[in-house]
């Protein structure tokens, strides 16, 4: 049975009535730092997973039990959590001091809330998110990933349920299966996995290409180079067609450089430097409605007849570090937070709000790094701060302004179409129909403390250079990418080359034409569709590369390419109803409409470039420091998985003029 409205509407308003005072009397022990090598407070690897009573989702709020999906008539629902009842875990750092370093990839049973049951997790280490690896800059470390996964299954159950366009609540934001069967293929998936260093500078043998898996009892030996300036990477499974669900049980972990460059400026370190990972998790629940803590990966289609294209996941509840809105106590100082979007699909617009007034606290926040380095300078950041999958972001916040206060971070946009993108800027934090949890998590402010001396520095990256369109080789590659959904297939990234219109003909499939700013009319011929369509991308180590998205969907896509640092040169909004999706080409030429905003976080060093709707962006780049076959793709776990990932081959300068000179030409 679907949730009613009225249902709804109770979660949401008990929700947003206790959250202010949550956690008063009940919160649990604050987790700060954990030690390598042991499971993590609340880990129990041979607990069962079974539900508790004692520890079921029962919220002791008082709140009122309301429907929920599963549940028969006459059966009260006690899948409501307390908000800020959990102190944030820090995972463990790992600061190898020799060459080499171990980490098992295991099966724990970890309580997500205090609420919630034990959860059957994938993890790195014991922990989820796995421990946090940080080196310097030029210190080559040797990694075995030894897999040691105890269970034959991934852990989630997966389901696809029909929600007809507009209807609230949309299942997603539901626990429970909402009628949906699960899905046996999903249940199949064993524990194949290979890692990937997400943003690394290394070798193609040691990126964790995605079809060379490995079983329990195998181990994957890597050497990563680590020559390149501080950032903030993270580790994640990538093997091929089931990354959406290896990821989903637990398969994240940080990974951080840090340089001289970096040292100089003195930031917050200790424990005022945090790793915030975030996530999004759904959950099954029993005959009775309460949360069992099995993962639950439930999405949902709106065309009831075959083919049934699904959406991405968006789960209800959203964890940071593990854990399901989480709280921290800090000072009234500076403090600096490492943040990671690890979901599959959603895209967060955070802002941090007073909760005693519940508006946004300004001034508060600034910028200081992207994806792949810091910034040239600080960027204060009082518009919500947007991060999707796979980018991360290096802030400051100031909590001197606030002592004594409880400040709370929350997501104020539901992403998820055919929402209508209204921030909720004016009133950040209150639920929605499509966003009825919008916490993320809280900040315990004390109330006093000793003087914090620190100040933003006025410059950052000494090092810095902005690229720009005149600033680029003539003689640099250029790659065209178009990327869509829907028209009967699930989402596509095509690759494309610029011919001649009278050499096509127009409109036919795969042809796409676009009008540019200038005027000017451009003619584009698709040339592979799926990953295992022939390679056609080849690059040059050093050599520059300008690369085009032309998105013409309604779809956000991250886009992730591997071994390259790249800036944003442009983002500009077209019209693209030009586009006919059942065609699959251009009915008339896609438009120009107007500038779009290249955000002042968004131009630093980056290796994820958010695609939107209806844009085009361009980035620019090079390919340094390896070579060999890496992969480009949407960071959409689903799309990534249903094929929007392509190859790219990097060659030496002098094996790539020798490939040119042999190549054969029609």
């Amino acid at each position: 049975m679907r949730t009613s409205r009225r249902g709804f509407w109770t979660v949401a308003a008990g929700l947003a009535a206790t959250a202010v005072g949550a956690g008063g009397g009940r919160v649990v022990a604050a987790v700060r730092g954990e030690t390598p090598g042991r499971l993590g407070s609340g880990d129990d690897p041979h607990g069962s997973a079974a539900h508790d009573p004692q520890r079921s989702g029962s919220s002791p709020t008082g709140d009122v039990p309301t429907a929920a999906a599963d549940i028969p008539l006459g059966h009260g629902i006690t899948a409501t959590l307390t908000p800020f009842l959990d102190a944030l875990r820090v995972p463990p750092v790992l600061r190898p001091q020799g060459q080499r370093l171990t980490i098992e990839l295991r099966s724990v049973n970890r309580r997500l809330h205090a609420q919630l049951p034990p959860t059957r997790l994938w993890t790195y280490g014991g922990h989820f998110p796995g421990p946090t690896i940080e080196v310097r800059r030029g210190q080559r470390l040797e990694v075995a990933w030894r897999n040691v996964i105890d269970d034959q299954r991934v852990p989630v159950t997966a389901v696809e349920v029909y929600a007809p366009v507009g209807v609230q609540p949309n299942p997603y934001v539901v626990p429970g299966r909402s009628g949906g069967t699960p899905r046996a293929d999903v249940a199949a998936i064993p524990p194949w996995l290979v890692v990937h260093l997400h943003g690394a500078v290394t070798g193609a043998g040691q990126d964790g290409w995605s079809e060379n898996g490995q079983f329990p009892g195998e181990t994957q030996i890597v050497e990563y180079l680590n020559s390149q300036p501080a950032s903030t990477l993270w580790y994640h499974d990538h093997s091929m067609h089931v990354s959406t669900w290896t990821l989903f049980a637990g398969l994240i972990g940080m990974y951080l450089i840090r340089d001289d460059e970096e040292d100089q400026l003195r930031l917050p370190g200790d424990d005022r430097e945090i790793p915030l990972v975030i996530t999004d998790r759904n959950f099954e629940v029993d005959t009775d409605g309460r949360l069992t803590g099995r993962l639950l990966h439930k999405v949902t289609y709106a065309d009831a007849a075959p083919p049934h294209i699904t959406a991405g996941f968006r789960g209800p509840y959203t964890l940071v570090n593990g854990t399901i809105w989480p709280y921290l106590n800090v000072k009234p100082a500076w403090y600096r937070f490492r943040m990671l979007n690890a979901c599959n699909t959603r895209t967060y617009h955070m802002m941090i709000i007073d909760e005693e007034t519940g508006r946004p606290v300004k001034g508060a926040v600034r910028q200081i790094g992207t994806d792949a380095g810091l910034l040239p300078a600080p960027v204060t950041v009082d518009s919500p701060l947007i991060l999707s999958p796979g980018e991360r972001v290096d802030i400051l916040v100031d909590f001197s302004g606030s002592g004594g206060r409880r400040l709370r971070l929350v997501n104020v946009l539901d992403d998820n179409p055919p929402a209508p993108p209204i921030s909720r800027e004016s009133a950040p934090g209150v639920p929605t129909p499509g966003l009825p949890y919008p916490q993320m998590m809280q900040f315990r402010v004390a109330a006093g403390g000793g003087a914090d001396s620190f100040a933003p520095p006025a410059v950052l990256a000494s090092s810095f250079a902005r690229l720009t369109y005149g600033a680029l080789p003539a003689d640099r590659y250029h790659r065209i990418v178009a990327t869509k959904v829907l028209g009967g297939r699930h989402a596509e990234m095509w690759e494309m080359e610029e011919v001649d219109a009278a050499s096509v003909r127009i409109p036919s499939d795969g042809v796409v034409q676009l009008r540019g700013a200038d005027g000017r009319l451009r003619t584009f011929k698709r040339i592979s569709r799926n990953p295992d369509d022939t390679v056609n991308f080849y690059g040059e180590l050093g050599k520059c590369e300008q690369w085009t998205f032309i998105n013409v969907a309604t779809a956000l896509h991250p886009m992730h390419i591997h071994l390259m640092r790249f800036q944003i040169l442009s983002r500009d909004v077209y019209d693209v109803s030009g586009f006919d999706m059942k065609l699959c080409g251009t009915t008339r030429p896609l438009e120009f409409k107007k500038t779009g905003v290249v955000e002042e976080g968004e131009k630093g060093w980056k290796d994820v470039v958010r695609l939107g709707d209806a844009e085009v962006v361009e980035i620019a780049g090079t390919f340094v420091g390896g070579t060999g076959r890496y992969a480009y793709h949407c960071h959409l776990l689903e799309h990534q998985d249903m094929g929007m990932m392509r190859p790219i081959i990097v060659f030496p300068p002098g094996i790539a003029a020798m490939r040119l000179a042999h190549q054969h030409t029609a």
